[in-house]
């Protein structure tokens, strides 16, 4: 088939060069120009996505990237993988308003659009679905089908089509068409028995992560205010085999999913039931609270140390907000060296994952983890634990060390 994806980021580029490698015909569609360039010279920017691989559906021409609108006419099914920001508190779903009426001047009888960016239930059939009929003149569920399916990146464990994915429809024909269309890519889909159902769950999916997260934040606070071990703590419960799930504390949530997705739905629920989502609004307070509280730690471990945080070097290593990850949006680093910054301290950071050059937006120089860089720091935060640390030249070469992830002992360390 010919098949659209809009948006080429780390959500849809793996889906594309996917659906390409099973034997459809993709357009990789992005508005950003220098994506498309990277794209098209085989360069892929995401993690889950080799550039071999890339290549290899370049060069049989069954994959190609634009940022041309007019290249998507022919479509027989197109996916939305758009962003879907939080800005002040409110869901900005412009990308998905934008792309569905670039698509809609394309839509044909019998054609079918899926939405796959993460949204508040009803975002389907409320904000998309009247966009294309607006735009192609044609209905929904009578001239085209649409539904949700929601992305789910995969992990160590489990492999990006390996991973059981979620489909739904604005009604039964459109459910059969896109379960379809993803059993030819995926392992293993689950229907659902409608796109508000499956709009929730990944809500669901993500809200049980970021409030177990904020829970396990808030009690190591609470755990070293008692001069209690967290992590032996946590460990010793992980001994139960039933009832429970091991979560650990770190600097603060990132990315794009955690600290935004549990918020689409605290807004929808406030904007129509008018009651707050008290669960979600307390973990995320407690979230936003730890990028401040592992300076209050260092400032006071300084303290101790008689030296004040003001003029100290402070090298912070780990930048990503996720473990071996090159993924830098809304990583609690960069608090943590807005805060450090403004009491005075003159802050490096370090990061082996990003590649030279790259803006980390964190403004603070850029330097390597070694141990000469190491050594001239009056302290240093272990904020994320990437495998091409060299734990151990950190843990002898550092005069202190604040560790977020339990990875080092001795004199000189000191556990969040």
């Amino acid at each position: 088939m010919q098949i659209v994806v809009a948006g080429q980021g780390y959500v849809g580029l793996p889906l594309a060069v996917r659906a390409a490698e099973v034997g459809h015909h993709v357009v990789g569609y992005d508005v950003d120009p220098h994506r498309v360039q990277q794209l098209a010279a085989g360069q892929s920017y995401v993690r889950d996505v080799d550039s071999s691989r890339l290549r290899v559906v370049l060069d049989t021409g069954v994959y190609s990237a634009t940022a041309d609108a007019a290249a998507l006419a022919g479509f027989d099914i197109a996916v939305i993988t758009v962003p879907t920001p939080l800005r002040d508190g409110v869901p900005d779903l412009t990308y998905i308003e934008s792309c569905a009426r670039t698509l809609g001047e394309h839509l044909r009888p019998g054609t079918t659009v899926v939405l796959e960016s993460t949204s508040y239930p009803g975002t389907t059939e409320e904000l998309l679905l009247p966009i294309l009929e607006e735009v192609s003149g044609l209905k929904g569920g009578v001239d085209f089908l649409a539904g949700f399916s929601p992305e789910r990146i995969g992990n160590k464990r489990w492999s990006f089509d390996g991973t059981p994915k979620l489909v739904s429809g604005i009604d039964a024909k459109s459910l059969d068409a896109i379960k379809g269309f993803y059993d030819g890519i995926f392992q293993t889909t689950v229907p659902v028995s409608g796109t508000k159902v499956a709009e929730l769950a990944k809500l669901i999916e993500n809200i049980f992560r970021f409030v177990n997260i904020s829970m396990v934040n808030e009690m190591a606070m609470l755990a070293a205010s008692l001069g209690v071990n967290i992590w032996e703590a946590i460990d010793a419960a992980a001994t139960k085999p039933f009832g429970f799930t091991r979560f650990t504390p770190g600097p603060g949530v990132g990315g794009h999913c955690l600290p935004v997705d549990p918020l689409f739905l605290s807004w929808k629920v406030q904007q129509e039931l008018g009651v707050p989502f008290r669960f979600v609004e307390l973990a995320a307070d407690v979230n936003r609270y730890m990028p401040d509280y592992v300076v209050r730690r260092l400032v006071e471990a300084l303290d101790k140390r008689g030296m004040p945080v003001s003029g100290s070097r402070i090298l912070l290593l780990g930048l990503t907000y996720k473990y071996n990850a090159t993924d830098l949006r809304n990583s609690p680093s960069a608090r943590v060296a807005e805060l450090l910054v403004t009491l005075g301290a003159q802050v490096r950071g370090a990061d082996p994952n990003i590649p030279e050059g790259e803006d980390t937006e964190l403004n603070v120089p850029r330097v390597d983890a070694s141990s000469e860089e190491i050594t001239a720091s009056d302290a240093v935060v272990l904020l994320m634990d990437h495998p091409r640390f060299d734990l151990p030249v950190i843990q002898k070469n550092a005069a202190y060390v604040l560790d977020c992830r339990n990875r080092l002992s001795g004199p000189n360390v000191e556990i969040l």
